[in-house]
């Protein structure tokens, strides 16, 4: 059977257009406002706010499908992978820290894209092959378990509270359960039912402080942050962030690959990956001038556009549109400040351990062969230096400079990939194989 091709320019009627955004902004919802609660968990102080996450989302959005001249119809919101750098930024370089890497990385983005229009996309798979990714993804999400099991009320010398465990086991199960046995749009999104569903029983039991609603406005200005009104720029914790650059670059490719097998048309080659990692790279610089996360192209919104069979880029522009002004709704943004730690923890439960097994996905699904040394040296390396909390620090008078986690674990892996020779027998068969194909 001939596959459709959707036309990602098909401009619906009012109502369906309506509808088909709002769904796409529950698919982003979820996850757009789980970064900065996440991320301010994880630094014990306030980093990031929803509001701001919003906006940026939204303007991150508008910003790609101007880059890519209306072609592409991705999402862009809050990247997972800048929880623990953005937080571990922001405790080594205060605000300034935190935001000058989100910037940064932007910035890499653009670089990337440039040498991609230059010379071709073929050099990053050799710089960032499987083998480097996947371990990669494992940290990211395996990194971050502690603090969903501090969440849950479970940790090591934490005084027993019925209620939160009772409602973490609720919003994980609920979670579980969707992701398992949904069909249709809930299957999309099941960490935003997981997290309602926990609301409620938080509510029935208890934990739930409505002041902070009663007292919030139905409009107000987010909090944007500003660099020289808000902070001074700092390179000071740029090492501890700019790395994982390397990560969502892989994770960009591999969105545009999948909703191009969806959409029926190769978006690496039209518009281009050049293209798309520019929208990507400004849509992150703009996040972080005002204050936002890092921005990625969303998985879920593709599974949106698959399960819809409606590509359009105005359906992905009047979401952006949604998303900044759900920014501005002060009622709105004070009720999902009032999530307790022990949805979070149980949504936070099954999501972290979701990244770490897509990083063992991306090592399956290319077969990597651990039967090779190489590999193995690799790999064991990446995640015992991520895991293992390892720090280098370097000081030379006033300059201080400080990798640790998952930034060293990104630096190591590119480099043993690079300088370690490959086995014998694997480029024999390589040979054997390019030979083949002559024939």
């Amino acid at each position: 059977m001939k596959k459709i091709t959707l036309d990602v320019q098909e401009k619906p009627s009012i109502g369906k257009w309506i509808v088909l955004a709002i769904q796409h902004v529950f698919a982003m919802f979820g996850a757009t406002i789980l970064v900065p609660i996440l991320v301010n968990a994880a630094a014990g102080e306030v980093v990031l706010t929803i509001p701001v996450a919003l906006v940026a989302s939204g303007i991150g959005t508008l910003i790609y499908i101007l880059c890519t001249k209306g072609k592409s119809p991705v999402y862009l919101g809050s990247s997972f992978a800048f929880i623990a750098p953005l937080a571990a930024a922001y405790l080594k370089g205060g605000m300034g820290g935190a935001m000058t890497g989100v910037i940064v990385v932007g910035l890499i983005y653009i670089i990337v894209a440039l040498i991609v229009k230059l010379i071709g996309k073929d050099w990053i798979h050799k710089l960032l092959p499987p083998v480097v990714i996947g371990p990669m993804i494992m940290i990211i999400g395996l990194g971050l378990a502690p603090n969903a099991i501090s969440q849950i009320g479970i940790a090591s010398g934490t005084p027993f509270e019925w209620r939160i465990l009772l409602v973490a086991f609720i919003s994980f199960i609920v979670t579980a359960i969707v992701m398992t046995k949904a069909k249709g749009f809930l299957k999309v999104i099941p960490f935003l039912v997981g997290i309602i569903t926990g609301y409620i029983s938080a509510v029935i039991l208890g934990l739930i402080d409505f002041t902070p609603i009663a007292e919030a406005s139905f409009f107000s200005l987010p909090d944007f942050v500003l660099p020289f009104i808000h902070y001074t720029p700092s390179f000071s914790a740029l090492i501890t962030i700019a790395p994982i650059a390397l990560v969502t670059m892989c994770e960009h490719i591999g969105d545009h690959t999948s909703l191009s097998n969806i959409i029926d048309k190769d978006l690496l080659k039209d518009p281009g990956l050049d293209k798309t990692l520019l929208g990507d790279g400004l849509a992150t610089v703009a996040a972080g001038l005002i204050g936002g996360p890092a921005n990625t192209t969303y998985g879920e919104n593709t599974s949106v556009v698959g399960m819809t069979k409606v590509a359009s880029v105005w359906v992905i522009g009047l979401a952006a549109i949604f998303a900044i002004v759900i920014g501005f709704l002060g009622k709105f943004t004070a009720l999902v400040s009032t999530i307790p730690n022990a949805v979070l923890g149980g949504v936070s439960l099954l999501l972290y351990g979701f990244i770490a097994v897509n990083g063992l996905k991306v090592l399956i699904k290319n077969q990597v062969d651990f039967d090779q040394s190489k590999n193995v040296v690799v790999a064991s390396a990446m995640l015992v230096l991520g895991l293992g909390g390892a720090v280098i620090s370097i000081v030379s008078g006033d300059l201080s400079i400080t990798i640790s986690g998952m930034s060293l674990a990104a630096i190591v892996g590119v480099v043993l990939n690079l300088v370690l020779p490959q086995e014998k027998e694997v480029l024999d068969n390589d040979n054997d194989k390019k030979k083949g194909k002559r024939k």
